[in-house]
């Protein structure tokens, strides 16, 4: 240790801890997580005006004026000097030093940080980001430094430097504020951008560039009365303040939006380079290894690729069509020649199987869905149509160069919408049908293939050495096959499992099926002789799994759902599938999910139809699957309704269901499971499964208030209550009667909700208690809707009656809370309180988190017109972030709108306004057009209040519209708005 200097501990520890400074708020200091003292106003106004100058001295005199300006104190300097030796105290040793007759703040960067400073590095990296074409780390980077600002940057520090300094850093903040909306709008995020917009005019009004982005980000959402509206009320706004008119840009936007440029709804993008995917997608799926021939094909595909991917003038958006039987390879051979022309098209690739060989082909609309948002559209700002998501889709690949492949395609009507239109992209399409109607597609007839690229894929799969001695045998076999690929793949597969075999044997098996099969050349019974043969060659307990697993009807099937269908432990079963996986019977979808090739589907039930003995056992292979989704259904509602009792009341079933550790995984396997579970639902209409169908669809109501799955939700409802008239079970027919009441109710179609909850309640009068109790719950609400207040006490007066008689707490707690609302509406606000405060804490008694937020959305709405307005923010804000985490998109935009309210009642119209916007966002395709139509009477009168009258007018006229169409009685209070001195 000798002649090395010791260092104390303290002095240790204290190195061990970075010195952080904060600037861009309060100023403040910490060593590690411990804060500092900073001092009086002045010395925190020293401590500011050091760090600012980034390292460079301040005189004694500078800092004199900093602090006092022109009225310095007589002891200024000793003032100054007494602030510098406190601060020296309080900081490391060597930070603030003394030089030149002034002071210094001397920060390492390896041990030192101010926000201040990290803000301009964020800054930096952003627009270096943007200039390369990531918008997408842009955009992240600028948020990273906006979320620096802590309040008002200098808080309360005192003296002209640090007011001239406040007002330099606030503008900063906007003019990055104002770089990142731009990069928002570049990225089609126009709904959510239009909320902030809409409360940042409010704030800074003579601000036109976010005059100008207000208006762009409104029009790019399809308003353009409202976006021509903001340029009427800036007009204004300046003529009144300043006495001047609009910049020229903000007047060019107007007459672009005027005159409807079509430039304005593609984003805008730097002249240099086209601006790059945020989201590169890379869907292509894996090409097979021993892909074999089409050497041809490959090379004409390849061709038309590049003609798209080519530079300068001629480069065109290209589409290729391979038409073909079933089994013939299309899908093979496009993935193939898109794995090699991956590198011509950087900004990603693009795949769908649009089902068009199956029952349900894919819809156009759900398909451009799913593409913008692997393009990284948010979902907010997905437009409802099919018509605005395909200009929206060809907007967003404007400038790039992406390759969509689109397989299984039904006919040119399903492409049309889903192809980029633009240059350098392209497009691969597949399918059964040749698309002469593809207007320029490059058209290619797959036929089978030769008989030596055949003998080549069957020999990559079983090998030379046993193809080499039989090779007479082997082509053999290849003819037998009517030379498809998916057949000779499955044919050879079976031999490479099975060594015993020689190639003879299998030539000799397929030979006799030949001959029983006399039309293997016709169409698709070519590919269904070489499924026999697959099938032929499975083990007693594949071939069982192969033939009950193609019964379901869902798209895929998990793993868990499979095991109840075949009635096996899950080990099992996942051995079984996996071995069908290698046969290529079945395909895996995803880690734990199962599918079939929707002909392989086909034919599998065929093999059930003609070969499962006996033929009962396919009916307790679906009521298993049934069982399975009836019981964890009823689980997961269990968990998110504790106390309910539903689940008492539900069929009984003989599987027990999943179990769940926590409510957000038992929400995971509900979304995750929807499409799959309401297509069981749909197809278990027969004798003996009819109520527990029913009884499975109301356990899984939750889907019904997503917005995802609502219409799916719907028409199921409508099926099974037709099934049920047919069966003439009344039983299931009043369930499935609410059922279709709530979904009528949640989408604003009051009417029919109303008519099914009546005709629910008679038919469940005297036979089912515990659905005649939400039959008149939902009469309720309806009534309270439709403003029949006195029908709506009775009927849920009688709810909670009914409820308390059969012990249901939860269900007593929903009406007590609707009856609040009624109260509410009558004028009663003392009871309105009181009864969702009761319905409330009952909720929170049973730790019922989801229907709590219920409780608490109606308890805002009465403390709001009670004029108790942080109460009642508190409680629709807690509602809010319950209905967000629990995916309940209705319920996340009505507490949006009701906080909307609250903000109005506390005079905070800007706040209001954000509210009301994003209320309009997250409820696109949900609530109906009723609830629309009030959240823009709120936006209206929110928009009034911070001046945008002539947006406020676009609102109310529109909400007019909207209540004329409908009949409702609100139509007259939007009337008394538009009436020119209501407005005033």
């Amino acid at each position: 240790m000798d002649g090395v200097p010791r260092v104390p501990e303290q002095r240790r520890a204290g190195e061990s801890a970075a010195l952080r400074f904060s600037v861009l708020g309060p100023v403040r200091a910490w060593r590690g997580e411990d804060s500092l003292p900073t001092g009086s106003p002045q010395q925190r106004a020293l401590l500011a005006a050091l760090l600012l100058r980034e390292g460079r001295t301040a005189t004694s005199g500078e800092l004199i004026d900093a602090l006092w300006g022109e009225e310095s104190p007589p002891q200024a300097l000793a003032a100054v000097r007494t602030y510098a030796s406190r601060l020296r105290k309080a900081l490391d040793p060597g930070v603030l030093i003394s030089e030149s007759g002034g002071y210094a703040i001397r920060l390492a960067a390896s041990d030192s940080s101010l926000d201040l400073a990290e803000a301009q590095e964020l800054a930096a990296d952003a627009e270096k980001a943007k200039h390369s074409g990531d918008l997408c780390s842009a955009r992240d980077l600028l948020n990273r430094a906006l979320g620096l600002w802590d309040g008002e940057p200098l808080a309360s520090v005192p003296g002209p430097y640090a007011e001239t300094q406040r007002a330099r850093l606030e503008e900063w903040r906007l003019q990055l504020l104002e770089s990142r909306l731009d990069m928002d709008l570049e990225q089609g995020c126009h709904a959510e951008a239009v909320s902030e917009l809409t409360a940042l005019t409010a704030a800074h009004p003579l601000r036109e560039r976010l005059r100008e982005l207000l208006m762009l980000a409104l029009y790019r959402s399809g308003r353009q009365a409202e976006a021509l509206a903001v340029y009427a009320d800036t007009r204004r706004l300046l003529a009144d303040e300043l006495g001047v008119d609009p910049r020229p840009g903000l007047k060019e936007l107007q007459q672009r939006i005027l005159q409807a440029d079509p430039g304005l709804a593609e984003p805008s993008a730097p002249a240099a380079e086209p601006i790059a995917a945020p989201v590169r997608p890379a869907q292509l799926p894996a090409t097979v290894t021993d892909f074999t021939g089409r050497a041809s094909f490959v090379q004409e595909l390849s061709d038309v690729l590049a003609s798209a991917s080519a530079e300068g003038e001629g480069q065109v958006m290209a589409v290729s069509a391979l038409a073909g039987i079933g089994g013939v390879g299309k899908t093979t051979l496009a993935v193939h020649v898109a794995h090699q022309a991956r590198a011509a098209f950087p900004d990603g690739q693009l795949y769908v199987d649009l089902q068009g060989a199956g029952q349900r082909a894919a819809e156009p609309e759900t398909v451009l869905g799913a593409f913008l948002r692997a393009l990284g559209t948010a979902d907010s700002s997905i437009p409802d149509s099919l018509e605005e998501r395909s200009a929206l889709y060809r907007s967003v690949l404007d400038g790039r160069r992406v390759l969509v492949l689109l397989d299984n395609a039904r006919d040119a009507a399903q492409v049309r919408p889903l192809l980029p239109g633009t240059e350098g992209c392209a497009a691969l399409v597949t399918s059964r049908v040749r698309m002469v109607d593809l207007a320029g597609a490059h058209l290619v007839d797959l036929d089978v293939m030769s008989p030596e690229e055949a003998l080549q894929l069957f020999t990559k799969i079983v090998g030379e050495e046993r193809v080499a001695s039989e090779r007479e045998a082997a082509l053999d076999v290849v003819a037998a096959c009517g030379f498809l690929p998916l057949a000779i793949r499955i044919a050879a597969s079976r031999l490479a499992a099975r060594r015993t075999w020689t190639v003879s044997v299998l030539a000799a098996k397929l030979g006799d099926e030949r001959r029983r099969l006399d039309e293997l050349q016709a169409g698709d019974l070519a590919v269904k002789a070489t499924f026999e043969l697959g099938y032929g060659q499975l083990e007693p307990a594949q071939a069982r799994a192969f033939r009950l697993l193609g019964l379901a009807d869902g798209p895929d099937i998990s793993l868990a759902a499979a095991a109840a269908v075949l009635d096996l432990p899950i080990e099992d079963t996942e051995d079984l599938l996996e071995s069908l996986v290698d046969t290529s019977l079945l395909e895996s979808a995803a880690p734990g999910r199962y599918r079939y090739h929707d002909l392989v589907r086909l034919y599998a039930r065929a093999c059930a139809e003609r070969d499962e003995q006996p033929p009962s056992e396919r009916d307790a292979a679906m009521s298993r699957l049934l069982d399975f989704y009836l019981a964890t259904a009823a689980g997961v509602y269990a968990i998110e309704r504790p106390g309910d009792r539903l689940v008492d009341h539900l069929e009984p079933t003989e599987h027990p269901g999943l179990v769940f550790e926590d409510r957000h995984r038992a929400q995971d396997w509900l979304y995750s499971e929807a499409i799959s579970l309401l297509a069981c639902v749909r197809q278990s209409t027969k004798e003996g499964f009819l109520r527990r169908t029913v009884d499975a669809l109301w356990a899984s109501v939750d889907l019904a208030e997503s917005g995802t799955n609502s219409k799916t939700y719907e028409g199921v409802a409508a099926a099974l209550r037709e099934a049920a008239q047919e069966a003439g079970d009344s039983h299931a027919e009043a369930r499935a009667l609410v059922a279709l009441a709530y979904v009528h109710h949640i989408t604003g179609r009051f009417d029919p909700a109303r008519e099914a909850a009546a005709q629910a309640l008679e038919l469940a009068a005297e036979t089912d208690h515990l659905t005649s109790c939400w039959a008149s719950n939902t009469l309720g609400v309806i009534a309270l809707y439709q403003n029949h207040y006195d029908d709506g006490e009775a009927h849920l007066t009688r709810a909670i009656e009914s409820f308390r008689a059969c012990h249901d707490r939860p269900g007593e707690a929903s009406a007590l809370c609707n009856l609040s609302r009624i109260h509410l509406a009558a004028g009663r606000t003392s009871s309105a309180v009181s009864l969702a405060q009761q319905g409330t804490d009952m909720y929170d008694d049973m730790g019922h988190a989801l229907k709590g937020a219920n409780g608490r959305y109606a308890l805002g709405l009465a403390l709001t017109q009670s004029g108790r307005l942080p109460e009642a923010t508190a409680r629709l804000s807690e509602a809010l972030t319950v209905f967000r985490n629990s995916r309940q998109r209705l319920w996340e935009g009505m507490s949006l709108f009701r906080l909307a309210e609250a903000d109005l009642a506390a005079q905070r119209p800007a706040q209001a306004a954000a509210n009301a916007e994003m209320a309009l966002t997250v409820l696109r395709g949900i609530g109906g057009e009723w609830r629309r139509g009030n959240v823009l009477i709120v936006l209206g009168q929110a928009l009034n209040g911070i001046g945008h009258s002539g947006r406020a007018q676009v609102c109310w006229r529109e909400s007019l519209d909207i209540f004329e169409t409908l009949g409702a009685p609100e139509a007259a209070t939007v009337r008394a708005l538009l009436n020119p001195l209501a407005v005033a």
